[in-house]
């Protein structure tokens, strides 16, 4: 009876204190949340995209062909002779891996399902100074990466912040890397792998076995480098997202007669506040911007990490590769889904998130509701891999080469427990604030270099 009563008693203590020490967290990370992914950090983000794009004379939209003819060469390379680890095609799959996912199939519907349809034109209004943001990364990580001790091109925010900005402003680098690595465990990571576990289980599959099945092929993966995580993330993307693209416009074409509604519910909705819960139209821009932003990455500095270790001697070709990700990730992607909803009227059912997604598939061609659990597992992996990727660089930054085995073996320990103890809540807010912080530094980067982007693209002779 003592026994009993003392671990019911330890079991209630307990509770209590980790609801006591979720409450701390939470007020703590709330505010800092506000601001993170708040005016103040969103208008950052818009205000670099758009001094880029003026400042580049709108280049990256009139060079978006010469982006993809880039990209094709690329891909059908069979060896490089510059320097660097990967192909560019597969440096832009890469960072295709880590933003291609939840973004483009819960994040829209939970914009269109908090900002209204009208938060989709703004999501289109900030992925399109977000392509010239992209194209910064990818310039200045070309530019000013280094090679490390173990004779790999390493690059990113928080090299061209040292290599560019110079060795005094080496702790902003510092600041970048250390919210970059703790983000991706959260985001990147242990949240990643419980929407897998969740969408399994429904299944039947137990969390326990998801969670040991994907640490292992997550290990298979990632103790290769960025070699194989580039090889992984070439072969899957494209083919799942060739397969979600093919998916929206076969509902698309049994809604054609609907599509032009759409686009007039969207451009008409965007500045008026009704659509959206609250009814505020600084709700509806507010939605739409962070939306874009969290579906294609453009000015949070992930990007260019993978871009820096592409085969490539050429700054400004890389950078043109870059911004397609924010292209095909947002303008492509985003769109269809959005359409999708929209157009069968799945927005007016009450769902959010990835529900409202499966919602809108199955109102539009019964049965294909499947394709969209399917692509929120594969897009998570991935999601998994790229940003492996991103907390190795991050890592190595902060402790040298010497902590990259450890790291690796510790993001396969997050993936298994993410699988089974991972919730939504505060570790999503936490992460989700870190990923957020990660963007500051990047963005000051971008604005105190843009000169450098200039200059290199102004000499350019845009020739493939």
């Amino acid at each position: 009876m003592t026994l009993l009563s003392f671990s019911v008693s330890d079991s209630f203590v307990f509770a209590k204190a980790s609801g006591n020490l979720t409450n701390i967290v939470e007020r703590i990370n709330n505010p800092i949340n506000s601001f993170a992914w708040g005016w103040p950090t969103v208008g950052l983000i818009a205000l670099t995209g758009i001094v880029l794009m003026f400042g580049l004379g709108f280049m990256p939209i009139r060079r978006i062909p010469y982006g993809f003819i880039s990209m094709i060469r690329s891909s059908s390379l069979r060896s490089v002779d510059d320097e660097g680890e990967i192909t560019p095609f597969q440096a832009l799959m890469t960072s295709l891996s880590a933003t291609i996912g939840t973004g483009n199939i819960a994040g829209v519907a939970a914009a269109i399902a908090v900002g209204g349809p009208g938060a989709i034109f703004w999501m289109w209004l900030i992925a399109l100074f977000g392509i010239a943001t992209k194209y910064a990364e990818g310039v200045l990580a070309v530019h000013f990466r280094e090679i490390d001790s173990l004779g790999n091109h390493v690059g990113g925010p928080m090299y061209y912040i040292k290599n560019g900005l110079g060795e005094k402003w080496a702790w902003l680098g510092g600041v970048f890397a250390l919210f970059g690595m703790l983000a991706g465990f959260g985001i990147g990571n242990g949240v990643q792998c419980f929407e897998v576990s969740s969408a399994l289980a429904m299944a039947g599959i137990p969390r326990l076995l998801t969670g040991i099945v994907l640490g292992a092929l997550v290990f298979i993966v990632i103790i290769g480098g960025i070699k194989r995580i580039a090889k992984a993330a070439s072969s899957i993307v494209p083919s799942m997202a060739l397969l979600y693209i093919a998916a929206c416009l076969l509902i698309l074409a049994n809604n054609l007669s609907s599509i032009p509604d759409a686009f007039s519910t969207i451009f008409s909705n965007a500045f008026t506040g009704k659509a959206a819960l609250g009814g505020s139209l600084t709700q509806v821009i507010l939605m739409g911007f962070k939306r874009g932003i969290f579906s294609n990455e453009a000015g949070l500095g992930s990007a260019p990490i993978a871009h820096a270790s592409a085969k490539t001697s050429d700054p400004v070709k890389q950078g043109t590769i870059a911004m397609l990700g924010t292209f095909i990730d947002t303008i492509i992607i985003c769109t269809l889904t959005a359409l999708v909803i929209i157009t069968t009227g799945a927005y007016l059912s009450g769902e959010s998130g990835a529900n409202l997604s499966i919602e809108a598939f199955n109102m539009g061609l019964p049965g294909t509701g499947w394709i969209v659990l399917v692509g929120l597992v594969v897009f998570a992996f991935t999601t998994v891999l790229g940003w492996s990727f991103y907390g190795e660089r991050c890592t190595e930054y902060l402790f040298g080469v010497n902590a990259i085995l450890p790291f690796r073996f510790a993001w396969v320990s997050v993936a298994v427990i993410g699988s089974v103890a991972g919730n939504r809540g505060v570790v999503w807010a936490v992460a989700d604030t870190l990923n957020g912080l990660m963007a500051i530094p990047n963005l000051i980067a971008l604005l105190l270099l843009s000169g450098t982007v200039f200059k290199l693209s102004k000499s350019y002779s845009f020739k493939n």
